[in-house]
């Protein structure tokens, strides 16, 4: 089976100003990514995809090959993950002149993801299911502390008897952090119409994503005291 790792990294962040390159513990963030990437997959088969001049450079310093800059079409606000790595992977199939089988998605905002984990999800991996990607336990519950406004009062989101949280059927968030996905159903269909996904659970340590200040602090705070 043929592995195609994508990692994106679009430029223009507005919570943490340069968050794809920002030093993190002495690292650049998209280096965690790039280094565990390096493990799994050749560099052939390692597709870079950013927008930014100025990320592009860090990541062939870190000795990623970058075969190209993502299309401007392809880095605005509105952009789809999904249409990202469609060109990534048409790109890269050119490239090599081979057809991959699945994408494995890294995104650099996860870096705390460990080989491990990767190895984990591939071999959860098969060709009959659309993805397998990597979740953690949900904070909130459906059954018991979430809740949807109708007619101007809270009612939850799931109906049911529980008057213990213990007792509710568990629920899964994604994470972020690992996606295997399968390249025929990427194709053929949106990644929210899935219907064949199998998860891999990640603990809250390993699933830390940064997207705010509040998140860079958490995790600049786990590396210098764990």
């Amino acid at each position: 089976m043929k592995f195609l790792v994508i990692i994106t990294a679009r430029g223009g962040s507005k919570g943490i100003p340069k968050k794809n390159i920002k030093l993190l513990n002495g690292k650049p963030l998209i280096q965690y990514s790039i280094d565990v990437a390096k493990e799994i997959a050749n560099l052939e088969d390692i597709c870079f995809t950013s927008d930014s001049d100025e990320i592009i450079d860090v990541a062939k310093k870190l000795g990623l090959k970058v075969e190209f800059k993502r299309p401007e079409k392809l880095a605005t606000d509105t952009a789809n993950s999904q249409d990202v790595m469609l060109h990534a992977l048409e790109t890269y199939e050119k490239l090599n002149d081979q057809i991959y089988d699945a994408i494995i998605l890294l995104q650099p905002t996860s870096p705390f993801r460990t080989l491990q984990q990767i190895k984990n999800c591939v071999a959860l991996y098969t060709n009959d299911i659309d993805m397998v990607v990597s979740v953690k336990a949900a904070s909130g519950n459906p059954y018991y502390n979430l809740f949807e406004e109708e007619n101007g009062y809270l009612e939850p989101s799931k109906k049911g008897s529980f008057t213990r949280r213990q007792d509710c059927p568990e629920v899964w968030e994604f994470n972020g952090a690992i996606y295997v996905i399968n390249c025929k159903s990427i194709r053929n269909n949106k990644i929210k119409e899935f219907s064949k996904i199998k998860k891999y659970v990640m603990s809250e340590e390993t699933s830390i994503d940064i997207d705010t200040q509040l998140d860079w602090n958490i995790a600049e705070f786990y590396l210098q005291n764990y």
